[in-house]
């Protein structure tokens, strides 16, 4: 953008039909050839919406591990020389009260469960339960191994095509449940899948009727909605099609949806209030697009980019899941952001005055410089320190319970009670231990196999070993199954695999489930602050440029460090703590998700720079006006205050109606996020950023000349 800065002392009320600058030229161009953009993004949508009706079966369904680990590494020779004996392998739970596995009944039914993995090649070495191993004491308990010959997301998929099969097995006084970690994503991603379509269901009303009161018009209450969908079709699309390239998380779509709704909404509701703004003074149609685009038009672009970049941060961690989470909210963003710039500018050019069709009573009174905010604003300017001091106390508060706040990788309690993989997982546990459904796999040299089972017997927290068993090839490799005496999710698991690690033979490795999500934790935990550290410095290299101010800017990422902050106390109260746990109708596992830090500190981070750009962009254009700070503060509030009071609305609906999901995860994003945005809404734009404005005045927008020299002249003003 190559704006030049230009400060008057005075708005003009005469706009010439001049685009301005760069976007404002886009805009224009987009509103002159509304018909063209139109054809253009029906082509897009009808290219990628032919892909998206198959985004949640096409996807990945795993890749939750930390690539070049010790357990991948476990993970890759067990399927290389022991016939896929596996954490990805498939584990079969046979029980009967009845019966005995040894009786007729209960092996006529492993047969059968045998013949279903027999058929698909994706399935290696076929392991009947065996005594003293996958056989309970009483016998009536048995567990069949299907070994893994194919990746961990086609593990995934084929539990997906068999589960029913296997369920349908049980019958006649014999249960049969199909368990082991490709089935607990396999279960855990359905349960996931089900409860975000629910909850976008019952979202899209809900914001639709946010919408309609904040615009008062039906029409320009939808612009924002078909914005949304056509971002939310064209990602999906863009996924499946990505998917064939490289492996795409299936979670990637399910935060895509919660992004593109929440951030599609925000930068339409922006973009449409200032349009219906300048379209009152406009000479044309196409001219009030200029404007708007010269001016909101910036502050989305650049909000926009700085959500980019904050997820961006996210790719640096070594895991499959967590780089394709993030990849696929950056799908979402970045088409939603296309879409903003072109095609809602020529839906505004093609609409021009009837963007107020079907408007209620109310709306026409409203005016674009909302005198409720600018009170507001007034109050805020004439008695700051209060309001400053009340804020900072709030989110100070709520802060400081991040400082005992615990991560590990989810348990088993995130999966429905009624899942099978649950049934089969605690079925194993009150037959055979608390730590049978998460066995460590060691793997060692041959020559050292005898060793390294005497080692691990030794071992504080593992109650049994099984026999090393050789390869199935000339590898020189044994492999051993060791039972720890916790339950996989147990604290204590990590310090079992630490002291596990340190007694073995150098040569010996040591995997399985648990340990995958150990080293997956541990590669989250290491790399947080680095991506903390990524999120900041870039946070504000960004707003530095918007703003061309570096106090405003320094303040603007601070007060958005303590907002999320703030958001990750509440977490750590209701998630770990289970406060109103019971209200909200969950389990806590005394722990939040291992993944939520990275993601939902990128995540919040990225809404609270987006309202941060919204608010200082509007109040840098009254600043470049009239070179007053007070009209800057109070105009800029005033102006902006309706939308991001709006948008919060919008966010924090969508946002919480994911809490009513059964699974935990869903529920965790749906609360985090919208109270995220309630606290930065509420106790940070609306009340501490404008207050920081009054009280540094002109510094605010103070800059070095050396500094203006260097960064590329980005102006907010319209003239």
């Amino acid at each position: 953008m190559t704006d030049s800065v230009v400060v008057s002392p005075a708005r003009d009320t005469a706009r010439p039909s001049s685009s301005g600058g760069m976007l404002g030229r886009l805009g224009s161009v987009m509103a002159r050839h509304a018909r063209v953009v139109f054809g253009v993004w029906l082509l897009v949508l009808i290219v990628l919406g032919a892909a998206a009706p198959s985004v949640f079966t096409s996807l990945a369904g795993a890749g939750w591990q930390a690539d070049g680990s010790e357990s991948v590494r476990v993970r890759e020779l067990a399927q290389q020389h022991f016939g896929g004996n596996s954490s990805a392998a498939v584990e079969v739970v046979v029980h009967s009260d009845n019966e005995t596995i040894e009786s007729p009944g209960v092996q006529r039914v492993l047969g059968e469960i045998a013949e279903v993995f027999t058929s698909d090649a994706r399935f290696g070495e076929l392991i009947a339960p065996q005594s003293g191993t996958s056989i309970t004491p009483d016998g009536h308990t048995g567990i069949f191994i299907a070994g893994a010959n194919a990746s961990t997301d086609d593990m995934v998929k084929a539990v997906d095509e068999h589960s029913d099969a296997l369920s349908a097995l049980s019958g006649n006084g014999i249960e049969v449940y199909p368990t082991g970690s490709s089935a607990l994503w396999s279960d855990f991603n359905k349960a996931n899948h089900d409860a975000m379509i629910k909850a976008e269901m019952f979202s899209w009303p809900v914001t639709l009727a946010i919408m309609v009161l904040a615009f008062g018009s039906l029409v320009a209450a939808g612009l924002p909605l078909l914005l949304t969908l056509a971002g939310l079709v064209a990602s999906a699309g863009g996924l499946v099609l990505l998917n064939h390239f490289t492996s795409i998380s299936v979670w990637a779509m399910n935060f895509a949806m919660m992004f593109a709704l929440a951030l599609g909404i925000d930068y339409a509701l922006f973009i449409v209030a200032r349009f219906r703004d300048a379209r009152t003074t406009a000479p044309s149609p196409d001219a009030a697009v200029a404007e708007t685009m010269n001016t909101a038009g910036k502050a989305v672009a650049l909000s926009g980019l700085t959500v980019l970049v904050s997820l961006s941060a996210v790719l640096i961690v070594p895991a499959p899941a967590v780089r394709t989470m993030a990849v696929g909210i950056m799908f979402a963003v970045f088409f939603v952001l296309l879409a903003t710039m072109t095609l809602l500018p020529a839906a505004l050019g093609a609409l021009g005055g009837k963007i107020n069709a079907g408007a209620l009573p109310h709306a026409m009174r409203q005016q674009h410089r909302s005198p409720r905010f600018a009170a507001w604003g007034g109050l805020l300017h004439n008695h700051p320190w209060p309001f400053a001091i009340g804020a900072v106390t709030v989110l100070i508060a709520l802060s400081i319970p991040v400082f005992g706040l615990k991560v590990a990788m989810p348990s088993i309690q995130v999966v429905p009670t009624d899942a099978p993989v649950r049934q089969g997982y605690e079925l194993i546990q009150a037959q055979m231990g608390e730590g049978a459904p998460g066995m460590l796999q060691i793997i060692t040299p041959a020559t050292q196999a005898a060793q390294a089972a005497e080692a691990a017997k030794g071992v504080d927290g593992i109650s049994m070993v099984t026999p090393p068993q050789l390869a199935l090839d000339d590898s020189g490799l044994a492999t051993m199954q060791a039972l720890p005496e916790v339950d996989p999710s147990d604290p204590r698991m990590g310090g079992i695999l630490d002291r596990l690690r340190d007694e073995l033979p150098a040569a010996a490795l040591v995997g399985g489930a648990p340990a995958e999500n150990l080293d997956l934790q541990q590669a989250l935990d290491d790399y947080f602050p680095i991506i903390v550290a990524i999120i900041l410095v870039l946070g504000f290299a960004l707003l530095l440029i918007a703003l061309q101010a570096p106090v405003i800017a320094a303040l603007g990422t601070v007060v958005s460090l303590l907002s999320t902050a703030a958001a990750f106390g509440v977490a750590k109260l209701i998630f770990q703590d289970g406060h109103g746990a019971g209200l909200l109708g969950f389990t806590p596992q005394g722990f939040l998700d291992g993944w939520g830090p990275v993601f939902f500190f990128a995540m919040i981070f990225a809404i609270a720079m987006d309202y941060t750009v919204f608010l200082l962009a509007t109040a840098k254009e009254h600043y470049e006006h009239t070179g007053d700070p007070k009209t800057a503060q109070v105009d800029g509030l005033a102006h902006s205050g309706r939308v991001i009071f709006a948008a919060a609305a919008v966010m924090v609906a969508v946002f919480f109606t994911f809490a009513l999901s059964e699974p935990l995860p869903p529920k965790e994003m749906g609360i985090i996020l919208g109270v995220a945005v309630l606290l930065d809404a509420a106790a940070v734009r609306l009340v501490l950023l404008p207050v920081l404005l009054r009280l540094t005045g002109h510094g605010a927008w103070w800059s070095p000349n050396w500094l203006r020299k260097a960064l590329p002249p980005i102006s907010f003003a319209h003239h």
